[in-house]
């Protein structure tokens, strides 16, 4: 298949402007709180059409494999309702434990739907690929970086890759994000989670792949529609700002700049104050903890601070002062505070 063909296959509706690396919820140390990722997921279905599980959001860099494939499953119960489509993130520093660990999720996806093939699986899953980050080491050079993600390329699997030197100590140059458009089809998607962009702004061909940045702020400046050089974003505020992020590449669509830049330094500032309360905490990540507490606002409402606050990985729970100066943060920035999706 071509590329265009791996993606009608996998993402007949086209591929989403908006993708969210979503948070678990747990509902102890270890245990997808299963009802509590349900009714996200319905909460995000309007504004949300693509979705990453589990991403470093949802604290997938802590889970182990058999972790994983408890939570797609979890989620992929849900997404048969509501429509949306899934990347597996395959969280792994090492070509071979990547190799390793998409063996064992296409063969799980291809048992849960009685398919004799990954590809019929995938379809009744509706499981859009795997995404990869470069095998880690600030000492590889682009050559070594390639033959890694050829390895993983060469399954044939439609493909996203995720530039993420803060895990992977490195990272994808421009030429070869353009070797690999040309000599792969089967890979679709590029994230880039550096800040740097470099990818993005080189103006190579890449043949297709959609670029959607990972990396928060400037919302409004980063897609394609307003100037920038994005086809979308994959963030992990889409937990939590999914309707104001959807808001402002729809104003940029019908020209509305001024409102899409209001919404967007709003979001920008409320995310990058929560960021820095949350950044050293022990547990988890801030990516992770930030978006937990503004989800459970959003979940709660006002009524956040008088609800238990949101656990980790780990069992650690998120401290109540962030509730309460996430309540703070949201009006101080005129963010609605909504009644609350499981209070409805």
């Amino acid at each position: 298949m071509n590329r265009d063909e791996y993606i009608s296959t996998f993402l007949p509706e086209g591929i989403p402007e908006l993708w969210c690396p979503m948070i678990t919820h747990f509902q102890a140390a270890g245990s997808p709180d299963r009802d509590r990722i349900h009714r996200h997921l319905e909460e995000l279905k309007d504004d949300v059409r693509g979705i990453l599980i589990p991403g470093s959001t949802g604290e997938g860099w802590d889970m182990n494999d058999e972790d994983i494939l408890r939570l797609l499953d979890i989620v992929l119960d849900k997404t048969a309702d509501t429509g949306q489509y899934m990347l597996i993130g395959v969280l792994k520093t090492e070509t071979q434990a990547m190799i390793e660990s998409i063996g064992k999720s296409a063969a799980h996806l291809m048992k849960r739907s009685s398919s004799d093939t990954w590809e019929e699986a995938f379809v009744k899953n509706r499981v859009a690929g795997f995404t990869v980050c470069p095998p880690s080491g600030a000492e590889l050079s682009q050559e070594k970086i390639r033959e890694g993600l050829e390895a993983v390329l060469s399954l044939g699997y439609p493909l996203s890759l995720y530039q993420l030197p803060q895990i992977t100590s490195n990272e994808m140059e421009p030429d070869t994000i353009e070797y690999l458009a040309g000599a792969y089809q089967n890979f679709f998607l590029f994230k880039d989670t550096s800040g740097e962009d470099k990818v993005a702004e080189a103006g190579k061909n890449y043949g297709g792949v959609f670029l959607v940045r990972g990396a928060e702020g400037g919302y409004a400046r980063w897609s394609k529609t307003g100037g920038g050089p994005y086809d979308g974003f994959l963030l992990s505020t889409a937990n939590t700002f999914s309707r104001e992020l959807m808001q402002i590449l729809r104003d940029l669509k019908s020209g509305k700049i001024d409102s899409a830049r209001k919404k967007s330094d709003a979001v920008e500032r409320a995310v990058t104050e929560m960021f820095e309360l949350t950044t050293g905490f022990p547990s988890g990540n801030p990516f992770a903890n930030s978006n937990k507490v503004f989800d459970h606002i959003r979940a709660w409402g006002e009524d956040a601070v008088n609800r238990p606050a949101p656990l980790l990985y780990n069992g650690d729970r998120t401290p109540e002062e962030w509730i309460r100066r996430g309540l703070e943060l949201l009006k101080k920035h005129a963010l609605p505070i909504r009644g609350g999706y499981m209070q409805n």
